[in-house]
């Protein structure tokens, strides 16, 4: 590996985060990989993680050292979402069915018991 090219070697989770705080400690090298937030410094510094959604990508929330929760730009959003209709343009856009021609029986249904140990 030549200086200043980077790296695709990537330590264990032990190396990674600060297992006092598990609070992000990422090198800096690393710029643009998906950050975590504990909780706690989430709530605490939510503006900097919205710009850093913006500009760098995902930015991933953990309560005790499990993720909970993701940031992301109203662009990354938008594309994962995609365009999608609203449930009732959905069935609006279904084929008109008055055109089916459907047969039933004339016949009464059929009488159904029921136990009333099967019912309760």
């Amino acid at each position: 590996m030549l200086p200043g090219e980077p790296s695709t070697w990537r330590p264990p989770p032990s190396e990674v985060y600060s297992l006092d705080s598990l609070d992000r400690t990422l090198p800096d090298e690393w710029t643009g990989l998906t950050m975590h937030w504990q909780l706690q410094e989430a709530k605490q510094r939510f503006s900097e993680i919205v710009r850093q959604a913006h500009d760098d990508g995902p930015q991933v929330v953990t309560r005790h050292g499990e993720e909970v929760a993701v940031v992301v730009s109203i662009d990354e959003y938008r594309r994962l979402t995609g365009s999608k209709p609203d449930f009732k343009d959905f069935l609006l856009s279904a084929p008109d069915l008055s055109a089916l021609e459907v047969h039933r029986p004339d016949e009464r249904a059929r009488t159904v018991e029921l136990d009333e140990e099967r019912a309760g």
